[in-house]
């Protein structure tokens, strides 16, 4: 005869099997669904400082400022196996001193059972817009892009981009004003 402790090995591997078989089937019912969507983003007030870094080299380095608008629906990307979004706006730009620079701006969660449409106005950059160097004054192309990575229940974590950005250009003089 089989002892207690066999028996109640068994079923915990039974029920441990059945519990990943189920874990699998939850991934793959949401494999192929897009999760892409589009989004609108403006910017408002576009400036750049040439301001100290604040390390130990003490050079002036361009921060950038800008107020932007925001809207886009992601009810949508919810489902089942979908606990929450992380969001985050990320500007790319090219300068003589690095073929690509990317800076995140902004982020929010957004969690399941949450308002999912987002309809922003003069928003501020979450983050400092900083370069290294001088690069921002009168760059003719910069490009805003949001992007979110899925937080699932089970399987991948996607980096999905938005369907949509947003391309200006900072402004050919210093601002001197306070902000």
């Amino acid at each position: 005869m089989h002892s207690f402790l066999s028996r109640a090995n068994a079923i915990l591997a039974y029920t441990l099997t059945v519990l990943a078989f189920l874990t699998f089937v939850c991934f793959i019912s949401t494999l192929f669904i897009d999760y892409r969507t589009t989004s609108k983003i403006e910017t408002v007030v576009v400036v750049v400082k040439n301001v100290p870094d604040y390390s130990a080299s003490r050079e002036k380095n361009d921060l950038g400022y800008l107020t932007f608008n925001l809207k886009t629906d992601l009810t949508h990307l919810f489902n089942w196996n979908v606990k929450q979004l992380f969001l985050y706006l990320t500007a790319e730009y090219t300068t003589s001193n690095n073929v690509l620079n990317q800076v995140v701006l902004w982020d929010k969660i957004i969690l399941r059972g949450e308002n999912a449409v987002l309809d922003f106005k003069n928003m501020n950059t979450k983050y400092y817009f900083w370069d290294d160097g001088n690069g921002l004054k009168s760059n003719p192309n910069v490009t805003l892009t949001l992007t979110w990575n899925i937080i699932p229940n089970a399987g991948l974590l996607p980096s999905i981009f938005a369907l949509g950005h947003h391309s200006f250009k900072f402004p050919n003089e210093y601002t001197t004003s306070r902000l």
